[in-house]
């Protein structure tokens, strides 16, 4: 249904490091780096079929976060969510709600991690046991 999800920063140098390390753990490479025609850098990350973006405002004002969006990163194991979030936090992100682990009162067990990424955004590793 999504073809990518693009979001917004202030800083994008930290973005890259960030992003590089924790979408790292998923699989992704590198973000390929691309400046517009209006001279805002952005960053691709693809990896199986999605794209993940990160880019300085078109507009020219300060990016901001969506107050009760969340973007949802899925994890093959516990243990790679478990990396995702470590990882996420050793690169500027903060470890916010319960801490990462399995979540009862799903009508299946659901393994969940939340962190915000240096620019705030909340960001959610999941894991669905098959």
């Amino acid at each position: 249904m999504l073809s990518h999800v693009m979001i917004g920063t202030n800083d994008i140098d930290r973005s890259q490091r960030f992003y590089d390390a924790v979408l790292g753990v998923l699989g992704a490479g590198p973000a390929t780096r691309n400046v517009n025609a209006t001279g805002q850098a952005r960053l691709f990350y693809r990896h199986d079929g999605s794209t993940f973006c990160v880019s300085e405002p078109i507009d020219g004002e300060p990016a901001t976060v969506a107050n009760g969006a969340t973007i949802g990163f899925e994890c093959s194991s516990p243990e790679q969510l478990r990396q995702f979030h470590d990882v996420a936090v050793a690169h500027g992100g903060t470890s916010i709600e319960d801490p990462p682990g399995p979540r009862n009162g799903h009508a299946v067990l659901l393994h969940l991690a939340y962190v915000r990424d240096p620019d705030g955004h909340k960001l959610c590793a999941l894991h669905r046991p098959k």
